[in-house]
């Protein structure tokens, strides 16, 4: 009787090109899109929230400042373009855990693609939604007042640091939604570290009047550069380059530090 040698099998390189990535990200991107057709509801916060904060803050608050509503129009609305963007960043990381939580994970782990472009998809595809707030931000305000005293390129410009600076939190909010064990958990901490941000910087109010502890923290929330930059560009008054360099500064460290981790955190649960 023979015994026959039965060979190891080959392991193929299994490798995906730069291009192949590309295909990749643009199809779970559309992916991501469709999911939000079919379920539109997930849109309110993107779409409801703008509203919802310019109402309160300029007609609730804005009657007791100094300045006036109209005054405090055209300091609060430069500030909510960070705190929008950096808000619905935060929600990225709920929605993975769910993703892993439904199966939906377990599906992409038998699939030949790179691991890498199921993050960077959802950048995309969040980068969508930040446009349409941001979008519906600035009509609204420009509905009810708000002046761009500068011009559309200053525009721009503000939506596009925004933007930046949302969409490297979203790195943040993705590490969250891998290393915590639920949706709510991954919540919670979002608004434990949301509320410091925003509350503790230059958003809603000059931060002159605010204790020695507390301004010590709003001069390096990034937050806060990010609404003076904004402010700068959207008015037309005070310094742009440094407010502007110091947010570039934390979005590219934040972007640095970050996606490396949350790259390595889904390879290993996947």
């Amino acid at each position: 009787m023979t015994t026959a040698t039965v060979a190891p099998a080959r392991v193929e390189d299994t490798r995906i090109g730069l291009a192949g990535t590309f295909r990749h990200i643009g199809a779970l991107t559309r992916r991501n899109l469709m999911r939000i057709k079919a379920d539109p509801e997930s849109m309110f916060d993107a779409v409801l929230m703008p509203v919802i904060f310019i109402v309160l803050f300029v007609y609730v608050f804005g009657g007791a400042m100094s300045v006036g509503q109209d005054g405090y129009k055209q300091y609060l609305i430069p500030g909510l373009l960070g705190q929008t963007g950096i808000t619905l960043a935060m929600a990225v990381g709920t929605g993975l855990n769910s993703d892993f939580q439904t199966g939906v994970m377990d599906r992409f782990r038998t699939l030949p693609i790179g691991r890498s472009s199921v993050l960077i998809s959802k950048i995309a595809a969040e980068t969508c939604r930040a446009l349409l707030s941001f979008t519906i931000l600035i009509g609204f305000a420009l509905i009810l007042g708000f002046e761009v005293k500068t011009g559309p390129l200053e525009l721009l410009a503000a939506i596009g640091l925004s933007l930046l600076f949302g969409m490297s939190i979203v790195w943040i909010s993705m590490l969250l939604g891998m290393a915590l064990k639920s949706a709510q958990a991954v919540q919670g901490v979002s608004m434990l570290v949301l509320m410091p941000l925003q509350f503790g910087s230059s958003i809603f109010a000059p931060t002159g009047t605010m204790p020695g502890w507390l301004q010590s923290f709003t001069d390096v929330n990034p937050l806060s550069a990010l609404a003076d930059a904004c402010r700068a560009l959207l008015n037309g008054e005070g310094a742009v380059a440094h407010p502007v360099l110091i947010v570039l500064g934390w979005s590219i460290g934040i972007t640095v530090v970050f996606a490396p981790l949350a790259v390595a955190r889904f390879r290993k649960r996947t």
